[in-house]
């Protein structure tokens, strides 16, 4: 079991000193079991702050942060995080990038030879073991850096703006494939994003955020709608076609045209 559980945190950066600022202030959920949640929110709202918290790469000033029952005390094997850049080593080929961490966590030549073939297939990207960062599109190494951390096997994945650098189109055929693979290999995954659309595209909940200090405006439900239309089979166009869709996504888009108002 992988749950996140998120108890009443507050960050505070510079504290003790003359200027503390607040950059989170009592936000509190949880995130189930191999659940999709997507968070979204202004600019300064502190979405890669919490997801930074979870990760263990930020300390929490007050509450508690706990994956799957244990407190988080820094980064561990059981969380793995995928950066809007790519973060591949690029003296190293697609194989030796993607079997990095498992080369620290002991396994053997044939576990790491058996997760290369199966998370390539995943990704749709056989036969490119040996080439290396430099000889791959944008979309290609943003695949060999989610493959090389599905291969780790974490339980969490968090996924900051991972899609933030790519072209239009390369991103929406990502994002159909997060989908794809999501499905075949669940795994617990907050995905931080600006794009309300890739939100609700993607998540099971959208987790809204707003400013002055970050918090949790609205949970938006998605689950029971992106089940019962079979989101997973269509391409993406097609379900941002539906009034499903137009209605969750106006939802989101309302709570942020507020946080805005708000903020003028």
């Amino acid at each position: 079991m992988s749950e996140i559980v998120i108890d009443n945190i507050t960050k505070i950066f510079g504290e003790g000193g003359a200027k503390p600022f607040t950059a989170i202030k009592d936000v509190d959920f949880h995130v189930k079991d191999r659940e999709f949640i997507s968070v979204v929110g202004p600019s300064g709202c502190g979405k890669t702050t919490l997801m930074r918290m979870v990760a263990g790469l930020e300390t929490v000033s007050r509450g508690e942060i706990r994956v799957a029952g244990k407190p988080v005390k820094g980064p561990g094997p059981d969380r793995a995080v995928v950066f809007q850049q790519f973060a591949l080593f690029p003296w190293k080929t697609v194989r030796e990038n993607i079997v990095f961490g498992m080369r620290s966590k002991g396994a053997s030549k044939a576990e790491r030879d058996k997760a290369v073939h199966h998370y390539l297939t995943l990704m749709k990207m056989e036969g490119t073991e040996d080439k290396y960062p430099h000889q791959l599109s944008g979309g290609m190494q943003q695949r060999v850096a989610i493959a090389r951390s599905y291969a780790t096997d974490p339980g969490v994945l968090l996924m900051d703006e991972p899609f933030g650098a790519l072209d239009a189109q390369t991103r929406t055929i990502m994002q159909e494939e997060l989908v794809r693979v999501s499905k075949d290999n669940p795994r617990t995954v907050m995905f931080i994003t600006h794009s309300v659309e890739e939100a609700v595209y993607l998540a099971d909940r959208v987790v809204v955020m707003g400013r002055n200090p970050g918090h949790i405006r609205e949970v938006i439900d998605v689950a029971q709608t992106r089940q019962a239309e079979k989101w997973s089979e269509e391409p993406i166009d097609d379900v941002m076609e539906k009034s499903s869709f137009t209605h969750l996504r106006g939802q989101v888009w309302r709570l942020l045209r507020e946080q805005m108002g708000d903020d003028m």
